[in-house]
């Protein structure tokens, strides 16, 4: 189909080579003679009128159709009228006959044109912005799932970009405190090596904001946050409350969705949160090849020479956790955020120091650090170690078969099938008080020899019927001597314990026993006859002597 401009082009090429006039040319080319005048005057077609509809149903409804449209204006954005809704109630209230399409073509146009009306625009209108190298940053959490030890766990992502070169670095927490909060801040200001120079925006995030105040952008700040600020140097920019502030840091809003698809998508298969965090890392660092909409450069160029107008880190770092000082209760646990930690038995009674950080807890006797526990998000959940009632079931043995501690161990590993056999085995030589013992004097090696070097103990003492703590306690010194580097449990050799009882046994056995045959010549007591008989003599003539002598 010819267009109008092809039209135009060949009504004034024919006027000027043949010299036609209006009526021959019109009838050419089949159009009025009012359109070969405009061809003639100018070599654009005028452009079209769009007549005006008229919507002679649709007219007495326009009022109530805008005023639905400005309650939406106060009203939640989950909670708007859409064109489906404002038709349904014109006809359920109005009795309105009125199709559908003439009520959402109304609608389309009249939005926007009652925001403005408003002035509400600008509340919805993004303005582009230019970002200096190294004066900005933006920060927001998210969430996402991950197959946690084979258990659908929910976890917390914390990303910290800079609105320059879209560098980010991101971090998975169990929970959204302000120990990961803070945290979070640490590690990407360590991380990327500097601080940003201007401000850091932020949502009105409970971690740091404990009041908003009615007057333009002030905040009244967590006291914890505000001495954070301090310390490293920077200002906070909060955002607008709600929708309003939405779009002030859209790059960080948009970063946590477009890593979470790239990265986290399928959902990840890890043993523990250091694990999916070391993952991460490597995902950021193959992030810097990518490049944003609209950039000639990738995020690592761009980054490159955003990193050198940073500010610089202060001389201390700032400790993120956060310190309490709980008491430890008769059955050696301390309460802390609604969980449960284990300290040693010898603690119980007195009050301790703890330090609350996003993904562990430190607890401290004085300076000495006496248990680090990974953190626990469940309310009322427990964190506990074997290894911290030892002592007291030494003195108690039969609370251990069924003691929580053990049970947890179980489930965590720590208690292995070779703890399980040398228990069972020493239990049916020494009985079940004496086996225990010697199970919990085994388990008491752990404090000093790798696990691995223990285990191996076990092995190498059971290989030759022998269930005595001493003996995995020698074997075990042996394998961690032998191989500083721990050496996995399978891969060491057991034929070289020494069973004092198989070496009294016959050189076959000691052959069993992984014994060298003893080839030395059988003792003799010959030489102590020899001096035997020489001493008989003397005394002989001694006696002699004595009876030849007079009274």
């Amino acid at each position: 189909m010819e267009s109008r401009m092809d039209l135009f082009a060949r009504i004034r090429r024919d006027a000027r080579i043949e010299g036609l006039g209006t009526r021959k040319l019109a009838a050419r080319f089949g159009v009025g003679r009012n359109t070969v005048r405009r061809a003639l005057q100018s070599a654009e077609p005028p452009a079209r009128k769009v007549p005006d509809r008229v919507a002679p149903k649709l007219g007495p409804f326009k009022d109530a159709i805008d005023a639905m449209l400005r309650e939406d204006l106060a009203a939640p954005r989950k909670q708007r009228h859409t064109a489906t809704r404002i038709w349904n109630r014109l006809i359920d209230e109005h009795a309105a006959e009125v199709g559908y399409p003439s009520v959402r073509d109304y609608v389309r146009a009249r939005r926007s044109q009652i925001a403005a009306e408003a002035d509400v625009l600008a509340s919805v209108a993004i303005v582009p912005q230019e970002h200096a190298p190294g004066a900005e940053a933006e920060v927001d959490f998210g969430e996402f799932w991950i197959d946690l030890a084979g258990t659908r766990t929910k976890v917390f992502i914390f990303v910290f970009r800079m609105s320059h070169s879209g560098k980010a670095i991101h971090r998975a927490y169990p929970t959204l405190s302000q120990e990961a909060f803070l945290e979070g801040h640490v590690t990407a200001f360590e991380e990327l090596g500097g601080i940003p120079t201007m401000q850091i925006k932020y949502d009105n995030l409970g971690q740091a904001v404990k009041k908003v105040l009615s007057v333009g952008r002030r905040r009244e700040e967590n006291d914890r946050w505000a001495l954070f600020r301090s310390h490293y140097g920077f200002d906070a920019f909060y955002c607008e409350p709600g929708e309003r502030g939405a779009h002030e840091k859209g790059g960080v809003e948009g970063e946590v969705g477009r890593f979470r698809r790239s990265w986290l998508t399928p959902v990840p298969k890890v043993t523990s949160l250091a694990e999916l965090n070391g993952y991460i890392e490597r995902c950021e660092a193959r992030d810097d090849d990518r490049r944003i909409t609209g950039r000639l450069s990738t995020v690592g160029q761009d980054w490159e020479r955003e990193r050198t107008r940073l500010a610089p880190l202060p001389a201390d770092r700032f400790e993120p956790g956060q310190p309490l000082t709980p008491m430890v209760d008769h059955s050696a646990l301390v309460t802390i955020r609604q969980a449960k930690y284990s300290v040693p038995a010898s603690l119980i009674g007195r009050r301790v120091r703890a330090l609350l950080r996003a993904s562990e807890v430190l607890i401290f006797d004085g300076r000495r650090l006496v248990a680090r526990h990974e953190r626990v998000a469940v309310r009322n959940g427990q964190a506990v170690l074997l290894d911290h009632y030892l002592e007291v079931l030494r003195i108690k043995p039969g609370a251990l078969s069924g003691s929580t501690v053990l049970s947890h161990a179980r489930t965590t590993g720590a208690f292995t099938a070779e703890h399980e056999a040398f228990w069972d085995a020493s239990r049916r030589v020494n009985g079940d008080a004496a086996g225990t013992r010697e199970l919990l004097d085994v388990l008491l090696l752990h404090r000093h020899l790798p696990a691995s070097a223990v285990i191996a103990g076990i092995r190498a003492a059971m290989s030759v019927g022998s269930v005595l703590a001493e003996v995995v306690a020698v074997e075990a010194r042996r394998a961690a001597t032998t191989d500083p580097t721990v050496p996995a449990p399978s891969s060491v050799v057991t034929a070289n314990v020494v069973s004092l009882t198989q070496r009294r046994l016959m050189d076959p056995l000691a052959v069993i026993a992984g014994l060298p045959r003893d080839r030395r010549p059988t003792p003799s007591v010959a030489a102590y006859d020899e001096l035997l008989k020489r001493r008989t003599a003397k005394d002989a003539a001694r006696n002699s002597n004595e009876g030849a002598h007079p009274a």
